[in-house]
């Protein structure tokens, strides 16, 4: 069993694939390949080793999995065992703090997407070291998945678009504040406004504070994506469009160019990524 984890600056996805043949079934959107189990929690930057090991023994057991590292006679057979662990994170304490945990259990290999690792993807940013994992990992998916070219969009803690050309490669992309970072910034410095639940309002000229603000996120948002796709699509020829990312389910229905929304696209990169660098030995290249 793989244990696949994505460190974002706010949250954290957790995901457990099974990668036996009988769990590769034919994919619907939104679902992954042998994906049995999966979790999304708040990133805690300065959580140690010990207490992760704790959050995920416990997450990983109730789900009927086990951090372990020698196979236990007895709880061999009542708990599938993690073997391979995939990571990407955005935030340096805890990608040490999970290196940290898990290079303590010599049973369990383990993948960091980081600079020299194999994703099987060229990259053609200026300086390559400066992408973020996650947009590497996630442009990884997407071309596992669909037809290049691909333009992903993840509406996260930052949404960020990437560009993958028609030949697979890495081209680069765009950043833009989150929908969430952006409302926060508007509530701090209007004081006469107030938080509001981030949901599509019935209209987009809102007839009330609330309304109007409901708008300015959701349809803004939605415009936004439209507006840097077709700049992309200007650059990239006819692409395929995808979102991802925690927002990505509250934005993507109202953006007409995203043809769909995949909540684990990031997982399915870490899963494909493992494999790229794992030996038949079972040790990480």
């Amino acid at each position: 069993m793989l244990l696949a984890i994505d460190v974002g600056n706010t949250q954290t996805v957790i995901g457990v694939f099974d990668d036996t043949p009988a769990a590769r079934i034919e994919r619907e959107p939104g679902t992954m390949h042998g994906l049995v189990h999966h979790w999304r929690i708040t990133t805690v930057r300065d959580r140690t080793a010990d207490e992760w090991e704790l959050e995920l023994a416990q997450l990983l057991g109730l789900a009927g999995f086990e951090l372990t590292q020698q196979r236990d006679a007895v709880h061999g057979h009542e708990r599938r065992l993690i073997t391979g662990m995939s990571l990407s994170s955005s935030v340096p304490s805890v990608t040490s703090a999970l290196r940290t945990m898990f290079e303590a259990r010599t049973a369990i290999s383990l993948v960091v997407v980081e600079p020299g690792i194999r994703t099987g993807m060229p990259i053609l940013y200026d300086s390559p070291k400066e992408v973020g994992a996650d947009r590497i990992v996630n442009s990884v998916a997407a071309l596992d998945l669909y037809d290049a070219p691909i333009i992903v969009v993840d509406l996260g803690t930052a949404t960020t678009f990437d560009a993958i050309s028609a030949s697979g490669e890495y081209l680069g992309g765009a950043i833009v504040p989150g929908i969430e970072i952006s409302m926060d910034a508007l509530f701090a410095r209007a004081a006469a406004l107030r938080r509001v639940e981030l949901v599509a309002p019935k209209r987009a000229i809102g007839r009330t504070t609330v309304e109007a603000m409901q708008s300015g996120a959701i349809f803004g948002y939605a415009a936004l994506v439209e507006g840097l796709v077709a700049r992309f699509a200007q650059e990239l020829g006819e692409s395929t469009a995808i979102a991802t990312g925690g927002l990505g389910g509250l934005i993507a229905p109202h953006a007409p160019s995203i043809c769909a929304y995949e909540p684990w696209l990031t997982l399915h990169g870490l899963r494909l990524i493992y494999a790229r660098n794992h030996d038949e030995g079972g040790a990480p290249r």
